[in-house]
């Protein structure tokens, strides 16, 4: 068989995402970024025609097709087994039945985990394709900051040394991999799916009054200074969005803003929810440490909404327009209020839609990522 059949062949890959069911199916527990993403992905190449399956925890359902014709896996439930214990039994061996079970010519998984590793190393022994997609600039870092555990590292970097090929988000992204570990990558902006088309004439500011901040309420994000901020700019209303991580810090955080008269605590919403407040946004705030390429910057800009942030990624923000950028806590109210004068609004929220549009929708990013698949599909068969 040669390459040219292969690409027009229906593609037999499965999705690894523990998280994801909820996101695929509409149901079910955590709902982040990266399970947003690998259900888009997941749904988008089962339109094309391609054979998709997804592996996801067991969240009480049995295995089947859901809807958009993805076929769920289900590996033990994340609580099963004892504490210790449970990181081969079952959730190794689970995982191992499950990947056996979906039977597929190319595997892929997104963000830093142990299973990583886990996956690479049975798509070795198996003969099977693996491509691994990096969610963040800490999974390029040599440092490995967001895993903890020896384990988690070791098994990451068996991982990464063992995929076919390695997706990132943007060029900061490759370069930190290459300096870090080596290794060559990919680089493919993420795709959003616009909630609703934009009328011809971009909407203006009439109906928007708030500044968001959407994410988990962690250290590491620093919702804090989105605090700080508000404590500051008094004459505007702030929304504080996304699940605590149950530290003391997120207790205090979420302490402090309720005690504030123009800040509403809106904790978990739902996708829906959060992109018809998008639509009510002046502008997104970001206040992250670290990041990857935030998906609420996205999706923000699929409904014209700039960006005011302490993190940039690749730059573009600051080279496009997209908003504004803030060099330290101290800053952001200076950033703001220019980023809020009439004229520039209008800009930035003009340069933000047309940014996603040209760089992020799903036919300017998708399409790629199935070409890696196609080109490392077509690698193995090698010339017949």
């Amino acid at each position: 068989m040669n390459a040219a059949a292969i690409s027009a062949a229906p593609l037999r890959i499965c999705v690894v995402s523990h998280q994801a069911y909820g996101a695929l199916t509409g149901s079910g527990g955590h709902i982040g970024g990266v399970e947003r993403q690998t259900a888009l992905l997941a749904r988008w190449l089962a339109a094309r025609g391609h054979r998709v399956s997804m592996i996801t925890w067991d969240e009480g359902r049995a295995d089947g097709i859901a809807s958009g014709g993805v076929a769920t896996i289900r590996m033990c439930r994340e609580d099963a087994g004892w504490p210790g214990a449970r990181f081969v039994h079952p959730r190794w061996t689970s995982l191992v039945a499950a990947l056996r079970a979906a039977d597929a010519a190319l595997y892929y998984h997104n963000c830093a985990e142990y299973v990583t590793g886990q996956i690479a190393l049975w798509c070795r022994a198996r003969g099977r394709k693996f491509v691994y997609s990096a969610a963040s600039n800490a999974d390029c870092d040599a440092r490995l900051p967001f895993l903890a555990k020896r384990r988690e590292r070791i098994l990451y970097r068996i991982g990464l040394r063992r995929a076919d090929r390695i997706v990132v988000q943007t060029e900061t992204q490759r370069r930190l991999l290459k300096a870090g570990f080596g290794l060559d990558a990919v680089t493919i902006p993420m795709p959003c799916a616009a909630p609703a088309p934009l009328p011809a004439e971009l909407p203006g500011r009439t109906g928007r009054h708030r500044v968001v901040w959407i994410g988990r309420l962690c250290k590491v994000k620093r919702p804090d200074l989105f605090l700080d901020l508000a404590d500051r700019c008094r004459d505007l209303i702030f929304d504080l969005v996304g699940p605590d991580d149950g530290s003391s810090y997120a207790r205090g955080v979420l302490a402090r803003a309720t005690a504030m008269a123009n800040v509403r605590v809106l904790g978990s919403l739902t996708h829906a929810a959060v992109l018809g407040l998008l639509d009510e946004t002046l502008c997104l705030c970001c206040t992250s440490e670290i990041e990857g390429f935030p998906n609420t910057f996205v999706e923000g800009w699929s409904r014209a909404v700039p960006t005011l942030s302490t993190f940039d990624p690749d730059g573009v923000i600051e080279r496009h327009g997209l908003g504004a950028i803030a060099a330290g806590a101290g800053d952001l109210p200076v950033r703001l209020r220019c980023l809020l004068g009439p004229g520039e609004w209008n800009r930035a929220s003009t340069n933000a839609y047309r940014y996603y549009r040209d760089a992020h929708t799903i036919d300017a990013t998708l399409p790629r990522l199935e070409t890696v698949f196609q080109d490392v599909l077509a690698a193995q068969a090698g010339p017949q």
